[in-house]
């Protein structure tokens, strides 16, 4: 388990990952717009899908096998802990990663079954790679 500060040191090449399909998870329209536009600026990332609530997220997981989710810790209905943890019982290849504006705790994280957790504003292409770096199938974890 990390955050952002941990993991960015440690950022892979275009060459050596495909393409990663990202999964984007939140309530509100303009921070999924926010997050989309750095997956369009981060080289080797594509976005798969949006949603924007738990529900649709887990219905996406199933279609659409993202690689990574970025899910949002706060939403109505179902909550993004409980979205984590039924995004990795769908879909075990696929890593999430709980993204909020607020700090989270670490055992809430793991939970969750969630890799990491990220604040939004610290959501960039160069942490996206990390952790792509620390919790893609390739990673030693």
């Amino acid at each position: 388990m990390s955050d952002a500060h941990d993991i960015e040191a440690s950022r892979p090449t275009t060459e050596q990952r495909a393409s990663v399909r990202v999964l984007t998870v939140d309530d509100q329209a303009v921070f999924r717009r926010q997050i989309s536009a750095v997956i369009d600026k981060t080289p080797g990332f594509e976005q798969a899908a949006e949603a924007a609530s738990g529900e649709e997220a887990i219905a996406l997981v199933v279609s659409q096998k993202p690689d990574l989710a970025l899910v949002d810790v706060r939403m109505p209905g179902l909550s993004g802990f409980d979205t984590a943890r039924r995004i990795t019982e769908a879909r075990a290849g696929t890593a999430v990663v709980l993204i909020s504006a607020m700090p989270c705790p670490k055992a809430a994280i793991e939970a969750a079954g969630a890799v990491a957790f990220v604040s939004k504003e610290q959501l960039s292409p160069s942490v996206l790679e990390a952790l792509w770096a620390t919790y893609g199938p390739a990673s030693p974890c």
